[in-house]
C-alpha cells in the first residue's frame, strides 16, 4: 500500500460556532475514514483530520455553542443549558467513585495542586512574562486507562493585558465534544483572567484525533449542505 503523508489543516475562525462549521466542513473534504481499534467505540467507523489547528479569535463572542438553522431538521450538536452544568466539572476536584478521573480533579487541586488557582497567583504576584504557566490534564498514568483523558493540558499566555488559551485534545469528537469542551473551557478562560485582572484572549487548540463517528456522517453533510443534490451545486462554502 502507498504511503500517504500526513495533511495538517489550519483554520483561521472568529467565533466558537464558526470553528465548529469550518471543522466540520474540512473534515468532509480531509477527513480519513476507518474502524477504530480500541477504545469507548472500538468497531465503530469515524472519519478524522490527521493535525488539525485551529485559531479562534473572539472566542467569548456569544452564542458560545453552534446553532443549527430550524429549517435543517436536525438537532442542535449541545443543548443550551449544558455549558451551566459543565463548567463545574472543569472547575472543581469533585470525582464520583466510579469515576478514573475528571478534568476538573486534575485542574482543581484533586490531585494535590490546584493549578488553576495557582495560574492565577502566579500571574498576580509575580508578573505575566513567562512561559511556565501549563495546566496539566494527562499524566504517564494515564497510559494504563482504557479511556484516558482526552484534554491533555491548556497553556496559557498574556499578551498585551489579555490572557490567551493553547489547548490540546489528543482525540476530540468534533460534532458534539468540540463545542461543549471549548464553550466550558472558553467560560474557565473568562473567569480566570477576571480574577488576574487582565481582559479575555483569543484561543489556539489542535488536536492530531478530531473527529466524527459515522452516526455524525449524513447529519454533517446536511449541515453544510454537502447532501447529494446539493453537494455538488457550489464549490463555495456556505455561511
Amino acid at each position: 500500500m502507498a504511503k500517504v503523508s500526513l495533511r495538517p489543516v489550519f483554520i483561521e475562525a472568529t467565533t466558537l460556532p464558526d470553528s465548529w462549521f469550518q471543522i466540520i466542513w474540512n473534515l468532509l473534504d480531509h477527513g480519513r475514514e476507518f474502524v477504530i481499534d480500541r477504545g469507548s467505540y472500538a468497531g465503530q467507523k469515524r472519519m478524522e483530520l490527521d493535525y488539525v489547528t485551529v485559531h479562534i479569535k473572539h472566542p467569548g463572542v456569544r452564542p458560545l455553542l453552534p446553532d443549527i438553522p430550524a429549517h435543517l431538521g436536525i438537532p442542535n450538536p449541545v443543548a443550551d443549558d449544558y455549558l451551566d452544568n459543565y463548567l463545574p466539572y472543569l472547575m472543581t476536584p469533585h470525582k464520583e467513585p466510579d469515576e478514573d478521573y475528571t478534568y476538573g480533579e486534575r485542574l482543581a487541586g484533586g490531585v494535590g495542586i490546584d493549578q488553576i488557582q495557582t495560574v492565577i497567583d502566579t500571574y498576580k504576584n509575580h508578573g505575566f512574562r513567562n512561559n511556565q504557566m501549563v495546566m496539566t490534564v494527562g499524566m504517564p498514568t494515564d497510559l494504563n486507562l482504557e479511556d484516558p483523558p482526552c484534554l491533555r493540558h491548556i497553556d496559557t499566555r498574556i499578551q498585551d493585558d489579555r490572557l490567551h488559551f493553547f489547548v490540546y485534545f489528543r482525540s476530540w469528537d468534533a460534532w458534539n465534544g468540540y463545542p461543549a469542551n471549548l464553550g466550558g473551557v472558553q467560560l474557565l478562560k473568562e473567569y480566570m483572567a477576571s480574577e488576574i485582572g487582565v481582559e479575555d484572549g483569543e484561543m489556539v487548540v489542535a488536536s492530531k484525533g478530531l473527529h466524527i463517528y459515522d452516526y455524525a456522517f449524513d447529519v454533517a453533510r446536511m449541515r453544510t449542505y454537502r447532501t447529494s443534490e446539493c453537494e455538488n451545486a457550489s464549490s463555495n462554502q456556505p455561511g
